[in-house]
């Protein structure tokens, strides 16, 4: 191909100050109809004055002429490497508006009196539910609950692990196993809530409840007292989700080397000596993912808990999750129940963030 015929690009020097100044234009014209727009309709939603606005439709469409003004901007203003950012501007755009829209849509209404049966509506109260959460002794016994339940991921763990050792070992029917033990995973949650909980553990008729009785046990009820019924709850939830953490960990346990389980025989690591010294350090960085993850189930748990005991008795089971579904559907109070989860999310991005920090020191590979 001769010089001639090559493909002209445009770069930022090809490019006019005219061009620039219309990009500049575009962006910021569109931003500031945007602003005023949003500040208009979040005027009246705090009831400062009415612009006779009756959804926030003008909002989204304000936010789509920004949106495509940006991205003709970015060709107006930088030619073929504004063409490259389109690859990737519509999409972050995108979710931008499916995350912080909701998220500030959130806020608005977290610091607002608003029940569902109030003929009233939505008011609003500024930090009225900041110092209700902080007087509400359900909400804080829910977090104290959560507590039990994120440590109870250290035993979940600890039987995932041997699930997975015995599943990677040369026995009969490994494949079979392989599969009954991940039964559980395959269902729903509410699922097993209803068929173990509800059926199985039901103290009149439940089958289990009939053996005990069988077995010279009083008027067995495993809902009954706080704590069994906690360990309960913990342990419907940990038969569900341990077949996740075990097909994990079977997976870090497959990647291993026999190079070098066959080197630690050689050189005499065997049984629990080759499994702390060898086989656990090489598996650090998968049981760190593991339990991260199975930590952010964790802290969603409420299925369960709401359909088998709606977090009784006496708030003995409750998470933070079921406490502010009930806030929602029992009370109806969407201003409040608003607030519970905006603190939860605040303290649950924290916390990970800390613990992923703590636990980045043993994401690595070891040898």
């Amino acid at each position: 191909m001769s010089s001639g015929e090559h493909l002209h690009i445009v770069t930022n020097d090809d490019i006019s100050e005219g061009r620039k100044r219309f990009g500049q234009v575009l962006i910021w014209g569109s931003a500031a109809i945007l602003a005023v727009v949003a500040l208009a309709q979040t005027a009246q939603s705090l009831g400062w004055r009415d612009f006779g606005f009756t959804t926030w439709r003008p909002t989204l469409y304000a936010y789509c002429l920004w949106a495509t003004a940006l991205c003709w901007a970015q060709v107006v203003m930088r030619g073929e490497q504004g063409k490259r950012t389109l690859f990737v501007l519509p999409a972050a755009l995108f979710v931008v508006s499916l995350t912080v829209f909701p998220l500030l849509f959130g806020l608005l209404i977290a610091f607002s009196d608003w029940n569902l049966s109030s003929p009233d509506g939505r008011q609003f109260n500024g930090v009225a539910n900041l110092v209700q959460m902080w007087h509400d002794p359900f909400y804080w016994n829910a977090m104290g609950n959560m507590v039990w339940y994120v440590l109870a991921i250290v035993v979940e763990y600890a039987i995932a692990f041997g699930l997975a050792l015995l599943l990677n070992a040369q026995i009969r029917a490994r494949k079979f196993f392989r599969v009954a033990f991940l039964l559980p995973l395959m269902l729903s949650p509410v699922a097993v809530s209803w068929m173990i909980g509800k059926s199985m553990l039901e103290a009149r008729f439940g089958p289990i409840s009939r053996l005990a009785r069988a077995l010279g046990v009083d008027n067995p009820s495993f809902f009954e007292s706080p704590w069994a019924a906690k360990v309960t709850i913990m342990l419907l939830d940990a038969w569900t989700f341990i077949p996740f953490m075990m097909i994990m960990l079977l997976a870090g346990l497959q990647a291993i080397p026999k190079e070098l389980t066959e080197a630690a025989k050689v050189d005499g690591a065997k049984g629990w000596k080759a499994f702390w010294e060898v086989t656990f350090p090489l598996m650090l960085p998968i049981s760190v993912t593991a339990i991260l993850i199975r930590i952010i189930f964790k802290l969603k748990l409420a299925d369960i808990v709401i359909n088998v005991t709606s977090g009784g008795p006496g708030g003995a089971t409750d998470t933070v999750t079921s406490f502010i579904f009930r806030e929602y559907r029992e009370r109806s109070n969407v201003g409040y129940g608003t607030m519970l989860a905006m603190v939860y999310l605040v303290i649950i991005v924290i916390f990970m963030t800390i613990l992923m920090k703590w636990a980045a020191r043993y994401a690595r590979p070891r040898t």
